[in-house]
Parts: structure tokens; sequence; C-alpha cells
């Protein structure tokens, strides 16, 4: 939460934004957070009117008129990063978000653009995943939030990766272990319901592999090896999947 703060106060316009429209929607996001943080998390926060207070930090929050923009408060709230996606000219867009932990790509490169060209570097997304998605988005009703896994390698140790940086010195089987993070995403979707609008909260874990059971080391080395070609290289696998297989392979033995 602290990395949190800092790179909303230091680099805001990296990690926040939000397009002329979307106002409602990111005000329901607050809106949505101020009444369910108090209930489930009661020890934390405390809702008094329109008053919300994080206990843990003591900042307080007029809801009626806050200090920051909606969606800068709800990134110091929770460690969710938050997406927001509405209908522009009958395509859902990306029209605003809080997204401190990025992972390869840049807010600003997205920030507009609809569903299929978000996904454009992502490996056989056009073919085998794009017109799912849009089924399922468009069917997406505000009772049934959704939730998914997605994981990745990397050998950064920073939650904040808007560019991928290849290791230097290079990753060895020896190393790996104490270099080479699994980091994993917790995405839920749900569509908002007073606006409409789709929101993606995108909750990031991240550990070396040497916290890894022996077990989870061999799970997944057959992951890394099921991965197709496209896929590995997607995630970035490539400049480091031969160390990382053979630390992996020698600890699940």
């Amino acid at each position: 939460m602290a990395l949190r703060r800092r790179l909303l106060d230091e680099r805001r316009g990296e990690v926040l934004a939000a397009l002329p429209g979307s106002e409602a929607a990111c005000r329901e996001v607050l809106v949505q957070l101020a009444g369910f943080l108090p209930q489930r998390f009661p020890e934390r926060f405390e809702r008094d009117g329109d008053v919300l207070t994080n206990r843990a930090t003591g900042e307080r929050w007029d809801l009626e008129a806050p200090d920051l923009e909606p969606l800068d408060i709800a990134g110091r709230l929770v460690q969710e990063d938050f997406c927001i996606l509405q209908m522009i000219d009958g395509e859902l867009c990306l029209t605003a978000a809080v997204m401190c932990f990025i992972n390869r790509w840049r807010l600003a490169d997205k920030l507009g653009r609809p569903t299929a060209a978000i996904h454009g570097p992502v490996a056989l997304y056009a073919e085998r995943l794009e017109k799912p998605v849009d089924r399922f988005l468009s069917a997406l009703a505000p009772d049934r939030p959704v939730w998914r896994l997605n994981w990745g390698l990397t050998a950064d140790a920073a939650r904040f990766q808007p560019v991928e940086l290849l290791p230097d010195p290079p990753v060895t089987a020896e190393d790996a272990g104490q270099r080479v993070y699994l980091r994993v995403e917790r995405q839920t979707v749900r569509r908002l319901p007073q606006t409409g609008a789709v929101l993606f909260g995108i909750r990031t874990y991240q550990r070396p592999l040497s916290r890894l059971p022996a077990v989870d080391a061999a799970r997944l080395a057959a992951a890394i090896r099921a991965l197709p070609e496209p896929m590995a290289r997607y995630k970035g696998l490539l400049p480091i999947q031969g160390a990382v297989l053979g630390w992996l392979d020698r600890v699940a033995t």
C-alpha cells in the first residue's frame, strides 16, 4: 500500500487516467468500495455518513466532496488495481484506470482503445479468445461477478513494470530460485449496476521461486513446458526459460 501511494503521488500520470465521460463510472467504483469495506473489514474502515475513514492510515475521505479523483482514492484504499470499460461507438473501450502494478504495458497506450486492440499483443487472442471474450462481456450481469487467474515469471522484483527489462547478468539454473519471481494476477470482472460499465479488478501476488514447495515447482515446470511457443514469448519466458526449468527440475526431484 505504501508503494501504491508513492506511485500515485510521484508517477500519477503513469498509473492513473480517466477519459471524459467516465466520471459516473469512476464515482460508482468508489461508492461501491465505500459501502463494502466497512462491512467486510470493520477493524480497518469506518463509515460515518459521507465520511470514510481508513483506521490503519488515519486518512479520512469525504465522499461527497473528495479531495482527489475517485479512482485515485480507490487506489489508496485497496491493493487491487481497477480498469473501467465502457461502450464507445459500439465497442467496449478502456475509459479509466488506476494501475499501480502494471506488467509490461503502458496505460497511456491502452486508454481509449477497444478490448481487441488492448489484447492485441496477447498470443493467440485474435484466433481463439476475441469472440468468446466479447460474448462473455456482453452477457455479464451485475449480480454475477467472475474471477480468473493469470500467471507469469519475471526476473524483476518491481511490482510496477511498464517495460520488460532483460536480466543482467543472465539468470542461471543456480540462481533462478532467488532471482526469478512467480507473478500471479487474480482478476475479477463485474458489471457496475448503476452505470453498466464493466469493472476489472487486478490483485497482483509475487514471490520468488525459492519459496515454492517442491510439488508446486513440479507443477510449474510442467505448465511451462506445456505452453505454446507464442504464449511463452508473450509471457516473456524465453530469455529465462532454460534456467528456470533447470532450477525447478532440481528442486522438484
